[in-house]
């Protein structure tokens, strides 16, 4: 297994390394103007790869120069590279091109592809690719781009199979053969009525496996997993997972197919609603799909500033609390060399319980009505936790540390038990917040780290100076 691993990970530094050296053999030959030789080279390259030649272009280049490389393509080259760039890449080019060249681009795009670089394109440029539309394609394009923004109908593509429930296997096969070149996919074929309602699903693999004069309707699989159109995106893509479809398709509110969703659109959306949640938990709202080095300055001040305010005023609170117990502070000053490590642990272990609840939302292991059970699991999990770090602390505050004078054994007792305390109440609201956000309809994952810790930290502080406050006035009356 070991040298089979090595084997795969020497061949795709090879292709890396190919694949250095083409480009910059590519754009070595634009710098010279030897367009025709780097025309050659770039029509070699496979569409991803095309694209990142692009980009590398842009930014090394100029877009002019790019524009230039992009324009030597031929058109059914040219819409799957456009379908792989960013949105400004692609502003940049429809900038530079002629409205022909951008029909002949949209017109050899898949669908859902077109209907992905629209939805990002100025009004201006979507009416420019109606206007040489047909009238059917007008009101298919209309219809697609009225889908709500995530939802399973901006996913979805009109270009699949169907099948009618009366045909045998052998007219199924014919017509696959005459259709099959314009369809998304041919692994997976729809039986509607006359209707336009799903009726069932037949795969390619029971076609072939089956014979020419048996009807379709024997074999057909009734039992049909769909979403709506109108699902979110997160919902789809959780069904995906689920499932592990290759395509499913996508019902009105009548249980009429009006298209199917395809794995490598899911792939996105899994990246897409991923990269949301890191940044949500990072304390990063509203971020865009922009790359980070071409984002602003102002829009990541933008996207950043509002939470850091929150947080903020949050701390504010720890800082109050902390000035109620200044009396006791400055009667046994060696309680403050505790706070930062009640602080950190509080904050830490709330992150880790709030980190594995968030996750276990997002893949379906926990739901809401699991709250009684993750609070009963934190529980335990934080006493152990909590009983097992006291001790050690404890020794360390009464055999090591100095500046605790007199008072070792009662502030050794006083950091402890409030450790104990702070980490299963840090762990219960670590693990409590994200249920309750998604109850109320807020995203879970903005009950993450930087919220968490910020929250434990006024309760470390409250819980601790109480404690201490506590101990210190009974010793005083004794």
């Amino acid at each position: 297994m070991g040298d089979l691993n090595e084997t795969g990970k020497a061949g795709q530094t090879e292709l890396e390394s190919v694949f250095e050296e083409n480009k910059n053999r590519i754009l070595g030959l634009m710098s010279a103007k030897k367009y025709i030789h780097a025309r050659d080279e770039f029509m070699s390259l496979n569409e991803v790869d095309a694209a990142e030649v692009f980009e590398e272009a842009e930014s090394e280049l100029g877009i002019e120069m790019a524009v230039i490389l992009f324009r030597m393509l031929p058109k059914d080259a040219a819409a799957e590279v456009f379908s792989r760039l960013d949105t400004d890449d692609q502003l940049a080019i429809v900038d530079k091109i002629t409205d022909r060249e951008l029909g002949s681009i949209m017109e050899e795009m898949d669908f859902d592809d077109m209907i992905d670089a629209l939805e990002e394109l100025p009004a201006n440029v979507v009416d420019k690719v109606l206007e040489k539309s047909t009238g059917e394609e007008r009101k298919l394009i209309n219809t697609f781009l009225n889908y709500p923004e995530n939802s399973a109908g901006s996913l979805m593509t009109p270009d699949y199979i169907t099948l009618k429930k009366g045909w045998t296997v052998g007219q199924a096969l014919d017509h696959i053969k005459e259709v099959g070149m314009d369809s998304e996919t041919v692994y997976t074929c729809y039986v509607k009525d006359w209707g336009r309602k799903l009726l069932g699903i037949v795969s390619l693999r029971s076609l072939v496996t089956h014979e020419r004069d048996v009807p379709i309707s024997e074999f057909m699989i009734e039992d049909i997993v769909y979403v709506g159109v109108y699902e979110d995106q997160e919902k789809v893509s959780e069904s995906f997972t689920r499932y592990g479809f290759l395509a499913m398709p996508v019902v009105d509110g009548e249980h009429r197919l009006v298209g199917i969703i395809t794995v490598d659109d899911i792939l996105d959306v899994i990246e897409e609603e991923t990269t949301e949640d890191i940044e949500r938990m990072g304390g990063v709202i509203g971020a865009d799909d922009r790359e980070y080095l071409d984002t602003s300055v102002f829009r990541h001040y933008r996207n950043r500033f509002p939470w850091l305010f929150l947080l903020m005023c949050s701390a504010m609170v720890t800082t109050y609390v902390i000035s109620r117990y200044e009396v006791t502070l400055s009667e046994v000053a060696s309680l403050a060399s505790y706070m930062t490590l009640l602080m950190g642990t509080g904050g830490n272990s709330g992150s880790q319980a709030s980190t594995l609840v968030i996750r276990g939302l997002a893949l379906g292991e926990i739901e809401l009505k699991d709250a009684l059970r993750v609070l009963w699991k934190e529980l335990r999990v934080s006493f152990l936790l909590g009983a097992s770090l006291s001790g050690i602390n404890f020794c360390k505050i009464y055999f090591i540390d100095q500046h605790a004078g007199g008072n070792a054994l009662y502030i050794a007792l006083t950091a402890c038990v409030a450790q104990l305390l702070v980490v299963c109440l840090a762990k219960c609201i670590g693990g409590m917040l994200p249920l309750l956000a998604k109850r109320i309809g807020i995203d879970p994952a903005l009950m993450a780290a930087p919220f968490i810790s910020t929250l434990t930290d006024t309760f470390a502080c409250l819980v601790y100076f109480t404690f201490a406050t506590m101990v210190f006035v009974g010793l005083r009356a004794v």
